[in-house]
């Protein structure tokens, strides 16, 4: 039997996300717009803290996700370094050093709105000299195959995110990428992969945690600038900082 294709499945997969979703402030139940947080998100990030890979990584980047607010949290409260941009990467990329949220505040800070209040803006370049190397990558995600691939938004803000870090030499195709979801968003289906689609190696659930078939490589080419959506280059600074280096000089 053949595979359903991506665009089949995805409102079925937002039918049954819609029985255990939250809805979001902003975009309330359009998850096209937005990654949802659900029923079960504090019991993904116990699983994706009781791996491994995170108990022995120092610096983690987290996506900006409803569902990776309890993972933030814990990230903070043992105390690692965290890399992480704002919705649509506008604003740039942000540190949030251990010891930089004070006791008792970590869940406020693990929030969109109040982790302004204790992260600091670091540019690319500070990333590759303060920083080197992030140990591990974490975002949320619409729907997940387990060949390794992301589907159902589209955005692709992620997948910028992989290729600036990748471009500045602190990530590698060996750094583990964690996509986390819903099981119900965990499905077996035909994907058309891009050049810039950027893999995933663990997929992290309420219930389980999956090593992909990994059946596809990350990306090595960096920013595409041929393909950059219309406007992003001049509304995101890292974008803006690497087309700089090539044609400011």
């Amino acid at each position: 039997m053949e595979k359903m294709d991506a665009q089949a499945a995805r409102p079925l997969i937002w039918e049954e996300l819609r029985k255990v979703a939250r809805p979001d402030s902003r975009f309330s139940w359009k998850f096209s717009e937005f990654i949802a947080d659900y029923e079960g998100s504090d019991l993904c990030a116990e699983n994706l803290c009781a791996t491994e890979i995170y108990r022995n990584s120092e610096v983690v980047f987290i996506t900006p996700d409803n569902n990776l607010e309890t993972f933030r949290e814990r990230a903070i409260r043992d105390k690692k370094t965290i890399l992480m941009t704002n919705y649509g990467i506008e604003r740039g990329v942000f540190l949030i050093a251990p010891g930089s949220v004070p006791e008792g505040k970590e869940e406020l800070a693990s929030t969109l709105d109040g982790v302004q209040r204790y992260w600091k803006f670091i540019t690319l370049r500070e990333i590759a000299v303060k920083i080197k190397h992030i140990d591990m990558l974490v975002t949320g995600a619409s729907a997940i195959t387990p060949s390794g691939i992301r589907f159902g938004k589209g955005h692709g803000y992620f997948d910028l995110e992989w290729a600036m870090f990748y471009t500045k030499g602190v990530v590698d195709t060996g750094t583990p990428v964690f996509a986390v979801g819903h099981d119900c968003q965990v499905v077996d289906v035909d994907v058309e992969v891009r050049v810039y689609d950027t893999a995933i190696d663990y997929i992290v659930t309420p219930t389980r945690v999956i090593k992909t078939r990994n059946e596809f490589p990350k990306p090595t080419r960096g920013i595409l600038w041929s393909l950059l959506a219309p406007g992003m280059r001049e509304k995101i600074p890292p974008i803006q900082e690497l087309w700089c280096e090539i044609h400011c000089k």
